[in-house]
């Protein structure tokens, strides 16, 4: 599989009611966990004080990436998201790791 940096900005559309906004947070984790169990989120972090979050997602390309793993997200029709396909560097030190 490919990575991807991903950065994620939601945002709740005016009028949501609290349940909703609730229901699809807590849908949200469940399918996060799911995501990572199966090797599509790799890492996930949230810049402190920012209402983002940033994370190495990966898919067999890109493609598959937004339809099969972020496009199932529950909160994906209220989100912004910026992809930015990776490479490993070479001076990278954990490319031993890297089987790529």
């Amino acid at each position: 599989m490919r990575e991807f940096l991903v950065e994620i900005t939601t945002g709740v559309p005016e009028g949501t009611g609290q349940d909703e906004v609730d229901r699809r947070r807590a849908a949200e984790a469940v399918r996060a966990r799911e995501l990572a169990a199966t090797g599509h989120l790799a890492r996930l972090w949230r810049p402190v004080g920012e209402l983002r979050s940033i994370g190495i997602w990966r898919a067999d390309d890109e493609e598959e990436l937004h339809e099969k793993v972020l496009g199932t997200l529950p909160l994906r029709p209220w989100m912004t998201v910026t992809v930015t396909p990776l490479d490993s560097h070479p001076n990278d030190p954990g490319r031993a790791e890297d089987t790529r």
